[in-house]
């Protein structure tokens, strides 16, 4: 095997929605694994980091909505190029929160989706700091006295703008 190598970053959407007093998040499958991730690629140019996270979510999951100016956070993974080479890959994550579907989209039939609470979508999720992000943003953005508590302590604490 070739040395690890870290080649740049990708951009990614966290799909999410509030149903009644609960925040889901949109999970998709990767294509080849079939594991669960969220929509993510590379820089596209002439687009902002956000732009090409929305750009993805729109491509890989065919949703439409208002994609954050700021990230929520970043994880690694291993992807797998050309059959042989494993290269690390960080990942630069933007809240996504979704508004609409879009009735046919790129990748259509190619990946499954679903809408999960945020916290089976953690479960779904392989990469543990991909895990913890969505656990975090669950329970920062998710209706609730725990998290209205929450929400006041990071800002008390941090001087967050929550």
């Amino acid at each position: 095997m070739k040395p690890l190598k870290l080649t740049g970053i990708q951009y990614a959407a966290l799909p999410y929605r509030l149903r009644g007093r609960q925040l889901q998040v949109l999970l998709i499958t990767s294509r080849r694994t079939r594991r669960w991730i969220i929509p993510k690629g590379w820089p596209m140019e002439g687009m902002k980091p956000n732009e090409a996270a929305a750009q993805e979510a729109v491509e890989e999951a065919g949703i439409a909505g208002q994609v954050g100016d700021r990230p929520i956070g970043s994880y690694r993974y291993l992807k797998r190029v050309k059959g042989v080479e494993t290269i690390a890959v960080q990942v630069i994550v933007f809240p996504f929160e979704v508004e609409d579907h879009v009735p046919a989209f790129k990748e259509q039939g190619q990946r499954a989706l679903a809408w999960l609470d945020y916290q089976e979508a953690a479960i779904r999720i392989a990469e543990p700091s991909l895990k913890r992000l969505i656990r975090d943003f669950g329970s920062l953005h998710a209706p609730g006295i725990f998290a209205r508590g929450l929400r006041a302590y990071r800002a008390w604490r941090f001087g967050d703008q929550v």
